[in-house]
């Protein structure tokens, strides 16, 4: 999350299509936050390990690869600034975390989920799970600000997996999503406890289309020019 980005040069994205899960094996303070060490384990689907510089996105948030001469080999490493801490999830990690990792998108990913930024938005928290052999349904709060952009059947962003909103309670800002096996076994939400704290980015789309809709909802409540406007700015008498 809150990857700087130079002039000509192109955000990262994602899918929110997990390709590993990682594990903490450093979790220190530093001066300027905190300095996170990922172990991404053997059974990654990538075809390269990541460069210095490129994007990971770590439950979510979109990191950069910041690895050291110091580091151990085969280790993904990142600078977590204080900003990235106070909106997300990552500062609650500790040695032995697991963590949900995707890296950024290339001209050949395959689109298997739906356009993902790696900004979170905020965080949420599960307040209900449905565990059975017929189904899993994973319910979370979000912020009341968040609510607008909850769409029955839309994509939403939960700690980095692209998921489908089954259903929308808009008086308890909530949603609820139903996970299949497979995510269940690839992501880390198949170790979810209610009162967890999960990263959520709501669909860039929505949250688009949201803040286009309140502008112009704000431009036309504005008053038009009258004589008592004209006069006040001393362009009448």
């Amino acid at each position: 999350m809150m990857r700087p980005v130079t002039a000509g040069t192109l955000a990262p994205m994602f899918t929110g299509i997990i390709t590993a899960q990682g594990t903490i094996v450093s979790h220190r303070k530093s001066d300027f936050g905190v300095r996170l060490l990922i172990d991404p384990g053997q059974a990654h689907d990538w075809s390269a390990f990541p460069n210095p510089g490129d994007s990971v996105a770590v439950n979510g948030c979109c990191l950069t690869h910041a690895p050291r001469p110091e580091d151990a080999k085969g280790v993904l490493a990142f600078d977590v600034i204080q900003e990235s801490l106070s909106k997300t999830s990552l500062g609650n990690l500790k040695e032995g975390s697991r963590v949900n990792l995707e890296l950024a998108l290339t001209p050949t990913t395959a689109m298997g989920g739906h356009f993902v930024q790696g900004h979170v938005d905020s965080t949420g928290k599960i307040t209900n799970i449905i565990a059975s052999q017929s189904e899993w349904v994973i319910t979370t709060q979000v912020p009341k600000a968040l609510t607008d952009y909850l769409v029955p059947k839309g994509s939403i962003t939960v700690d980095g997996v692209s998921l489908t909103l089954a259903a929308v309670d808009s008086a308890k800002h909530s949603f609820s999503v139903a996970l299949i096996p497979t995510t269940l076994k690839v992501t880390t939400l198949g170790s979810a406890k209610v009162g967890d704290i999960v990263n959520i980015e709501c669909d860039m789309l929505a949250k688009t289309i949201v803040h286009v809709m309140k502008q112009r909802e704000a431009s036309q409540r504005k008053p038009g020019i009258t004589t008592e406007a004209l006069k006040a700015a001393g362009f009448a008498e």
